[in-house]
C-alpha cells in the first residue's frame, strides 16, 4: 500500500477491537464477547484514521516500514481503544472537600444542597471566576483524564444557572475543543438546579425563551457549538413536565437529549426519555422496571455512574437487569466537585465489583457504548478501519489488567494516542515483571 502513514503499532500481544462489524453499540451478548486479536498490528494514516488492523505478519506484508512517521513495538503489550467518559462536570471553581466530611458524618446530598452547599456553593464560585481561571483548571482536569486513558469526554456546563455564566462555561469548553487534543462532546446543562430566588417554572421559561435562542444564535455564527442538552430531573429540582419542556426545546434547535434522571427518586425519567427520543439518560439508580423496558425499545443508552452511587452511598444502578433487558449500558465518571474521580479504569473496576458487570461488559460500556451515548460511535469506541485512531497501549500481556489493577493505571498506561499522535508517553511505566 503506497503513501505515507502516521503510526504503526506492531506485534501487540492483544489488540482489543471491542467490535469489528461497525456495530453502533453492543447489547448484552455482544458486550459479553469482545473482539480480540493476538500477535496483531494496527496502522493509522496521516488523516488520523485507522487504515489497517490485523495479524502482524499480514500488516508487515502490506506496508513498508519506511512509510511510517513512527513505529511502536507493542511486544508483550495490549492495545485498546481510547476510553470514552460519557458524563462529566469539569468546568467549575471552588473547593468542596469540606462536604465530603459532611457526607461521611451522615449528611445526605439533598441536606447539603438545602443548606446552601452542593451545586449552589459551586455556582457562587463559578460566577465569580474569570474565564481564563476556569480554562486553566479545566485544562488540568482534562490532562488528568487523558493520562488515565480517556480520549473522548462529555463536558457539561451547569454551574452558572444564569445565561452569562452558562455561556462563560460553554466558551471555556469550546476553547478546549479547539486547542486540546482530547475529544470533547459539549453539553448545555443550564437546568442543573433552580437558581436562588426563582421557581422551577420561572427558570424553565427563562431557559426556553432566552438561553436556548442564544445558543442557537451562537451556533449559527460559529462561536459555540453545543452537542447535547441536559436537565436534572429530580424531586425538588425540575419535575417531569418542566424537564419535558426544556428537553423538547433543546431538541427543536438540534441538540441531542442526554439528561440526568431517576437518581434520588423514581421520577419516570426513563419513560420520558424514551418517549422524547433521548440519546442517553444518566444515573438511573431509581429507574422503574417499565422505564428499563422503554429505554431498551427506544435504543436510549443508560449512562451508569458507579462512582456517584459509591461516594453518596446510594443504591447501585441495576446494571445486570438493564443488560438482561437489552438496554445499551454505558459508563461515565460523573467527575464533579461532589464525585471527584478522573479515572475511567477505576469506574470500570467499580462497575464490575459493585454493579456486577463483567470486565468485557465494562470495557464495552466505557468504549463503544459510551461513544454511542454521545452520538459518536461511528468514529470512536472501537479499533476498526475508518475510525479515529484513538488508542491506549498498556504495559501488560492481558488487557484486563486495566480494570483489575484498582488505581493502577498510572503505572500501567504506557501510551495515550489521539488521531495517531502520541499525546502522552509514560516513561516511568514499569515492566510487567514487577506486577
Amino acid at each position: 500500500m503506497a503513501g505515507r502513514q502516521r503510526l504503526l503499532l506492531e506485534n501487540a500481544e492483544q489488540l482489543v477491537l471491542v467490535c469489528g462489524q461497525r456495530e453502533p453499540y453492543l447489547r448484552r451478548d455482544g458486550a459479553a464477547r469482545l473482539g480480540v486479536l493476538r500477535a496483531a498490528s494496527l496502522v493509522v494514516g496521516l488523516d488520523g484514521c485507522i487504515k489497517a488492523v490485523g495479524q502482524a505478519d499480514v500488516i508487515r506484508n502490506q506496508f513498508s516500514e519506511a512509510t511510517f512517521e513512527r513505529i511502536i513495538d507493542c511486544s508483550g503489550k495490549c492495545v485498546l481503544p481510547g476510553l470514552v467518559d460519557a458524563h462529566t462536570h469539569p468546568v467549575w471553581a471552588g473547593d468542596r472537600v469540606h462536604e465530603f466530611a459532611m457526607k461521611l458524618a451522615g449528611a445526605s446530598y439533598m441536606e447539603i444542597h438545602q443548606a446552601g452547599g452542593g451545586i449552589h456553593f459551586t455556582v457562587e464560585h463559578t460566577r465569580e471566576a474569570m474565564e481564563d481561571e476556569l480554562f486553566a483548571s479545566f485544562q488540568q482536569r482534562l490532562g488528568r483524564m487523558l493520562r488515565a486513558g480517556s480520549t473522548l469526554v462529555e463536558c457539561k456546563s451547569g454551574y452558572g444557572l444564569d445565561l452569562e455564566t452558562e455561556l462563560k462555561m460553554l466558551r471555556v469548553i469550546e476553547r478546549a475543543k479547539r486547542s486540546m487534543d482530547i475529544g470533547i462532546s459539549s453539553t448545555y446543562c443550564g437546568a442543573h438546579a433552580v437558581p436562588k430566588g426563582k421557581t422551577a417554572t420561572e427558570t424553565t421559561d427563562d431557559i426556553i425563551n432566552n438561553h436556548l435562542p442564544k445558543l442557537k444564535e451562537l451556533k449559527l455564527s460559529g462561536e459555540i457549538h453545543v452537542n447535547n442538552i441536559d436537565v436534572f430531573c429530580e424531586k425538588g429540582v425540575f419535575d417531569l413536565e418542566s424537564t419535558r419542556r426544556i428537553l423538547q426545546a433543546g431538541k427543536d434547535i438540534g441538540l441531542q437529549i442526554n439528561f440526568h434522571g431517576d437518581e434520588l427518586h423514581p421520577m419516570k425519567s426513563a419513560e420520558l426519555g424514551a418517549e422524547l427520543g433521548a440519546r442517553a439518560i444518566s444515573h438511573l439508580e431509581e429507574v422503574t422496571d417499565e422505564g428499563i423496558v422503554a429505554m431498551a425499545r427506544a435504543k436510549c443508552a443508560a449512562v451508569l455512574l458507579p462512582t456517584t452511587a459509591y461516594m453518596l452511598r446510594l443504591k447501585q444502578p441495576q446494571a445486570r437487569k438493564m443488560l438482561e433487558e437489552g438496554v445499551i449500558v454505558a459508563l461515565g465518571s460523573d467527575f464533579n466537585p461532589n464525585a471527584y474521580c478522573f479515572s475511567m479504569p477505576m469506574v470500570m473496576h467499580l462497575a464490575c465489583v459493585n454493579m456486577k458487570m463483567s470486565m468485557n461488559e465494562a470495557l464495552a460500556a466505557a468504549t463503544i457504548n459510551a461513544a454511542y451515548a454521545l452520538g459518536k460511535s461511528d468514529t470512536h469506541g472501537s479499533l476498526e478501519v475508518g475510525k479515529q485512531g484513538d488508542l491506549l497501549i498498556i504495559n501488560s500481556s492481558r488487557w484486563e489488567h486495566l480494570i483489575y489493577q484498582f488505581g493502577g493505571h498510572e503505572a500501567l498506561i504506557n501510551y495515550v494516542i489521539v488521531k495517531g499522535k502520541v499525546i502522552y508517553e509514560n516513561e516511568r511505566c514499569e515492566t510487567m515483571s514487577s506486577y
